[in-house]
Protein backbone atom coordinates (compact mmCIF):
# COMPACT_ATOMS: atom_id res chain seq x y z
CA UNK A 1 0.00 0.00 0.00
CA UNK A 2 2.85 2.37 0.87
CA UNK A 3 4.44 1.78 -2.56
CA UNK A 4 1.12 2.55 -4.30
CA UNK A 5 0.79 5.82 -2.39
CA UNK A 6 4.34 6.82 -3.34
CA UNK A 7 3.66 5.93 -6.98
CA UNK A 8 0.48 8.04 -7.00
CA UNK A 9 2.34 11.03 -5.54
CA UNK A 10 5.11 10.67 -8.12
CA UNK A 11 2.61 10.46 -10.99
CA UNK A 12 0.70 13.50 -9.70
CA UNK A 13 3.92 15.47 -9.40
CA UNK A 14 4.88 14.54 -12.96
CA UNK A 15 1.45 15.56 -14.28
CA UNK A 16 1.68 18.90 -12.47
CA UNK A 17 5.15 19.50 -13.90
CA UNK A 18 4.04 18.66 -17.45
CA UNK A 19 0.76 20.57 -17.24
CA UNK A 20 2.23 23.75 -15.75
CA UNK A 21 2.73 26.30 -18.55
CA UNK A 22 6.12 27.83 -19.13
CA UNK A 23 6.67 31.13 -17.43
CA UNK A 24 6.28 33.76 -20.13
CA UNK A 25 8.06 37.07 -20.17
CA UNK A 26 6.03 40.03 -18.91
CA UNK A 27 6.04 43.73 -19.74
CA UNK A 28 7.03 44.37 -16.14
CA UNK A 29 10.21 42.34 -16.67
CA UNK A 30 10.92 44.11 -19.97
CA UNK A 31 10.32 47.55 -18.43
CA UNK A 32 12.56 46.73 -15.46
CA UNK A 33 15.33 45.47 -17.74
CA UNK A 34 15.29 48.59 -19.92
CA UNK A 35 14.54 51.23 -17.25
CA UNK A 36 18.24 52.06 -16.80
CA UNK A 37 18.37 52.82 -20.54
CA UNK A 38 15.84 55.68 -20.45
CA UNK A 39 18.46 58.43 -20.00
CA UNK A 40 20.45 57.10 -22.97
CA UNK A 41 17.34 56.62 -25.11
CA UNK A 42 16.03 60.13 -24.42
CA UNK A 43 19.27 62.12 -24.20
CA UNK A 44 21.76 60.15 -26.29
CA UNK A 45 25.40 59.68 -25.37
CA UNK A 46 26.50 56.24 -24.26
CA UNK A 47 24.41 53.61 -22.47
CA UNK A 48 25.56 52.90 -18.94
CA UNK A 49 26.63 49.54 -17.53
CA UNK A 50 23.23 48.99 -15.87
CA UNK A 51 21.49 49.66 -19.18
CA UNK A 52 23.66 47.17 -21.06
CA UNK A 53 23.18 44.62 -18.29
CA UNK A 54 19.42 45.04 -18.73
CA UNK A 55 19.70 44.60 -22.50
CA UNK A 56 21.67 41.38 -21.98
CA UNK A 57 19.12 40.18 -19.43
CA UNK A 58 16.28 40.93 -21.83
CA UNK A 59 17.97 38.90 -24.55
CA UNK A 60 18.26 35.98 -22.12
CA UNK A 61 14.61 36.25 -21.05
CA UNK A 62 13.31 36.33 -24.62
CA UNK A 63 14.26 32.76 -25.46
CA UNK A 64 11.26 31.61 -27.49
CA UNK A 65 9.44 33.13 -30.45
CA UNK A 66 6.44 33.90 -28.24
CA UNK A 67 8.70 35.54 -25.64
CA UNK A 68 10.39 37.65 -28.34
CA UNK A 69 7.01 38.71 -29.73
CA UNK A 70 5.77 39.64 -26.25
CA UNK A 71 9.00 41.50 -25.47
CA UNK A 72 8.77 43.32 -28.80
CA UNK A 73 5.24 44.51 -28.04
CA UNK A 74 6.30 45.57 -24.54
CA UNK A 75 9.31 47.49 -25.88
CA UNK A 76 7.15 49.14 -28.54
CA UNK A 77 4.59 50.21 -25.92
CA UNK A 78 7.35 51.54 -23.65
CA UNK A 79 8.98 53.42 -26.53
CA UNK A 80 5.68 55.09 -27.34
CA UNK A 81 5.40 56.36 -23.75
CA UNK A 82 8.49 58.54 -24.32
CA UNK A 83 7.79 61.28 -26.84
CA UNK A 84 11.42 62.41 -26.62
CA UNK A 85 12.86 58.96 -27.47
CA UNK A 86 15.75 59.38 -29.89
CA UNK A 87 15.30 56.91 -32.74
CA UNK A 88 19.01 56.84 -33.56
CA UNK A 89 19.86 56.00 -29.94
CA UNK A 90 17.16 53.31 -29.88
CA UNK A 91 18.47 51.73 -33.07
CA UNK A 92 22.05 51.72 -31.77
CA UNK A 93 21.28 50.45 -28.25
CA UNK A 94 21.94 46.74 -28.79
CA UNK A 95 25.15 47.25 -30.78
CA UNK A 96 26.48 49.82 -28.28
CA UNK A 97 25.93 47.19 -25.58
CA UNK A 98 27.58 44.48 -27.68
CA UNK A 99 24.39 42.41 -27.87
CA UNK A 100 22.77 40.92 -30.96
CA UNK A 101 19.12 41.61 -30.13
CA UNK A 102 16.10 39.97 -31.67
CA UNK A 103 13.92 42.65 -30.05
CA UNK A 104 14.58 46.11 -31.47
CA UNK A 105 13.66 49.28 -29.61
CA UNK A 106 11.26 51.04 -31.95
CA UNK A 107 7.96 52.90 -31.85
CA UNK A 108 6.86 51.47 -35.20
CA UNK A 109 8.19 47.89 -35.34
CA UNK A 110 5.82 45.17 -36.53
CA UNK A 111 6.19 42.59 -33.79
CA UNK A 112 4.32 39.92 -35.75
CA UNK A 113 7.17 39.44 -38.22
Amino acid sequence: MKAVAVAVVVVLAMVQFIAEPAHAITCGQVDAALAPCVPYLTQGGEPGAACCSGVKNLKGMAATTDDRRTACNCVKAAANRYTNLKDDAAQALASKCGVAMDVPVSKTINCDT
